[in-house]
């Protein structure tokens, strides 16, 4: 192996090794000899490989340098659906088509993430994020690996940067769902390979492409439909405002006084001048043309100590019959799930024949492997 030079590269962030002989308990410790008939010269090992095992030290990687690595190599992050235009969009939702009827077809030699690894960071358990992203990827060729709240402690036993880094050295990809939104913009900023934002407490881009894929799959395209989400102004509130800044769109959010979204990402999406936005405490109002009521619940993850406080405010925000007969007989009724059956939403609606909940939990997993596609330049 003495022909690889020096600095290794798996990535661009480990420690670096001298290729002459060193100390080691009192003996010479030397590289092996080459395998018999493998030559590994830098010019034989092929881009890729040449990428994962390249390494420098820590200390000259800087957050700019990471960013040329990855413009560089082609490869993108997915942290907010306004990061790309309408028409890469669009092009994401048709490849999540695509390879959703090729899986339902029984087709398994598509593997397009054949060799490759993920690390799947979860700060926040999930049913949904895990299952979908971990499934797609084997389903494609890959290998995901789960790293839950006690395996990094990310920014507590280590720092977000450093984690970066050293994942950038084993992984092609890496998928965080984390709290705050700052950990998953310090991921991105510090790793050599692409990040997938698969929730923080500002937005769920993820969600809201599988949401958008559902739609355009029931009435046929998202541009031009109204979309009515009835609750708290949370992080699937902001990421519905965000894709509404990009593609054409009715998005009504109806909420209690003091639980209206984020003012500076409704501005954003209003300021964008693309989509009709409207926010209002008014749910039946609100719902009277929609061609989807959504629905989450009232409390999310982390607010559960709120959850008492939250029900008396919200009352009158319930998805309930008379609100979906308001809607109108075409409406389609969607939640993010998990639901509080009884609570945002009553278990008739959920049940109901125009709730298209299931087939919308079902596209997390094609969605983002349209997604992961996109951001691998596959």
């Amino acid at each position: 192996m003495a022909a690889i030079t020096s600095h290794c590269a798996l990535r661009s962030d480990c420690a670096p090794f001298s290729s002459s002989s060193s100390s080691f308990s009192g003996q010479a410790f030397r590289q092996p000899a080459p395998f018999p008939g493998i030559s590994l010269s830098s010019s034989a090992i092929s881009p890729t490989l040449r990428r994962r095992i390249s390494c420098q030290t820590s200390s000259a990687i800087s957050p700019s340098s990471a960013v040329n690595v990855k413009e560089k190599s082609g490869l993108k992050d997915f942290l907010h659906i306004n990061d790309f235009d309408k028409t890469t969009i669009l092009k994401i939702l048709d490849r999540a088509l695509e390879v959703k009827a090729l899986l339902k077809s029984g087709e398994r030699t598509f593997l397009p993430f054949k060799g490759k690894t993920m690390a799947m960071i979860f700060a926040k358990p999930s049913m949904r994020t895990r299952v979908s992203f971990e499934t797609g990827f084997f389903l494609l060729g890959g290998h995901a690996l789960y790293l839950g709240p006690d395996d990094i402690q990310m920014g507590k036993r280590e720092e977000t940067r450093d984690v970066a880094r050293v994942l950038s050295c084993y992984n092609d990809i890496i998928m965080a769902r984390v709290f705050a939104h700052q950990d998953i913009l310090d991921l991105a900023k510090y790793a050599t390979v692409p990040v997938i934002n698969g929730l923080t407490d500002y937005n769920h881009p993820c969600q809201i492409m599988a949401d958008a894929l559902t739609i355009i799959e029931h009435i046929g395209q998202l541009e031009g439909t109204k979309v009515v989400y009835v609750g708290d102004g949370n992080n699937i509130v902001h990421s519905w405002l965000l894709l509404a800044a990009v593609v054409p769109f009715h998005f009504v959010c109806a909420c209690p006084k003091g639980f209206e979204p984020d003012e500076k990402t409704v501005q954003k999406a209003q300021q964008a001048g693309i989509s009709k936005i409207e926010i209002t405490n008014d749910p039946k109002e609100a719902v009277r043309g929609a061609d989807v009521v959504y629905s989450d619940v009232w409390a999310s993850m982390g607010q559960k100590e709120e959850a008492s406080y939250r029900r008396q405010v919200f009352q009158g925000f319930q998805v309930d019959e008379p609100l979906m007969k308001l809607a109108g007989p075409k409406a389609y009724f969607m939640h993010c799930l998990p639901a509080e059956r009884g609570v945002e939403v009553t278990d008739g609606v959920l049940e109901a024949p125009n709730s298209i909940v299931f087939p919308q939990a079902e596209n997390r997993m094609h969605a983002q492997n349209a997604i992961m596609l996109h951001v691998l330049g596959l």
